[in-house]
């Protein structure tokens, strides 16, 4: 765990860009990355659209006052509110209530918990795990068959939940409080997935399923796919807030790191470690330097690089200590061209951004190579 007091003035995160594809709290996971001194791309890759007026989220409302449940399973507490709030709108509020406290709750987690009480309600069971799963356990354990069991569905499909139920014998009834949308502007989506293909994202932050399923199939349509998978599992951490989100990723073969507790604060604790343990760290002419996404750190102090500059000092710490042809080093640019004087402009730029000229030494007619300290040359001889 990073201690806070030892932390550097800029961050554990500085250096680092961190996508975020959240629709729902977007702020606030923004701004617990940054507060920690990544930079932030943010694309939310779907809407939720409040059901309040839907004739769906009506029609079940009314059937469970006119047939009370025995079990309510609720799974978010935003879509629990959305359920009171909308039923309270068609003067249903007090009815709906009144039956809801004759009948077992089980609330998913800590915030539907706490949305349950705020309605003067109170729940019979909230699993310590936050899972449907072992909501999904529980209920069987119990035994459903020809129990009346009411769902509160939030916009994504539950993979297997509703089904099992219904194995076992009991009727379901899905409470639909909303529904998971295409965004209207697809531009920042496109841009995130153009950025993770590039490697301008050292991390892809995920907090849904559903958000998970739409940016995969939002590379499909532009036939990107494969390559946004391929970064996903070589050089763009893939970070979901639970095993749920990650689902959509796993089906496609790509691994995820998860924190421990589902929550949005112990997510950006994990990219505080994964991430500066990912960047690459070298001795270089007497300094230590520590390569990061945009920003390299040498002695500790940050240091922006221009992304060109990046794309040439990533060419030669994969060969730390070797000469690195201009002809080389000129394709490691993107969009540089023909001309080797790109090449040279670019170094330029890089050695002023790095304020250590010598880390970079320049081998007359042949290219450059990082100068690696002595006492590392035998480590990377055959790298």
């Amino acid at each position: 765990m990073y201690d806070e007091q030892q932390q550097p003035e800029h961050g554990p995160l500085a250096g680092f860009t961190v996508g975020v594809t959240a629709a729902r709290r977007a702020d606030e996971l923004g701004a617990l990355l940054q507060r920690r001194g990544a930079a932030v791309l943010h694309a939310p890759a779907l809407r939720i659209v409040p059901l309040a007026d839907d004739s769906e989220l009506l029609a079940a409302t009314k059937e469970i006052i006119q047939r009370t449940p025995d079990v309510v399973v609720a799974t978010t507490a935003i879509g629990f509110r959305g359920w009171i709030e909308a039923a309270d709108g068609w003067g249903l509020g007090e009815d709906l209530l009144e039956r809801l406290r004759g009948v077992e709750i089980l609330a998913r987690g800590p915030k539907v918990k706490g949305a349950v009480r705020a309605a003067g309600l109170t729940e019979d069971w909230s699993p310590s795990s936050e899972s449907m799963a072992e909501v999904l356990d529980r209920l069987l354990e119990e035994g459903v068959d020809g129990r009346r069991i009411a769902v509160q569905l939030h916009g994504e499909p539950l993979p297997g939940f509703v089904e099992a139920l219904r194995v076992g014998g009991a009727e379901v009834l899905g409470v639909p409080v909303y529904r998971w949308l295409p965004p209207e502007d697809i531009g920042p989506v496109d841009r995130l997935l153009d950025a993770t293909v590039s490697r301008g994202l050292d991390a892809l932050t995920l907090t849904s399923a559903p958000a998970a399923a739409s940016l995969l199939s939002r590379a499909e349509e532009r036939g990107l796919l494969p390559e946004v998978l391929a970064a996903l599992n070589h050089d763009v951490l893939p970070a979901c807030v639970g095993p749920v989100t990650a689902l959509p990723l796993q089906a496609r073969g790509v691994d995820t790191v998860q924190p421990q507790r589902f929550r949005l604060g112990p997510l950006v604790q994990l990219l505080c470690q994964e991430l500066p343990a990912r960047a690459r760290s070298l001795p270089i002419a007497g300094h230590q330097v520590e390569i990061r996404g945009h920003a390299v750190l040498v002695d500790g102090a940050l240091r922006p690089v221009p992304p060109a500059g990046m794309s040439l000092l990533r060419a030669l710490s994969r060969r730390p200590g070797w000469v690195v042809a201009r002809s080389e080093l000129l394709r490691a640019l993107p969009g540089a061209g023909r001309d080797e004087h790109a090449v040279e402009t670019a170094m330029a730029r890089l050695r002023t951004a790095l304020g250590a000229p010598k880390l970079i030494q320049t081998v007359v007619k042949r290219g450059y190579r990082l100068a690696l300290d002595p006492a590392a040359d035998a480590k990377y001889a055959d790298v």
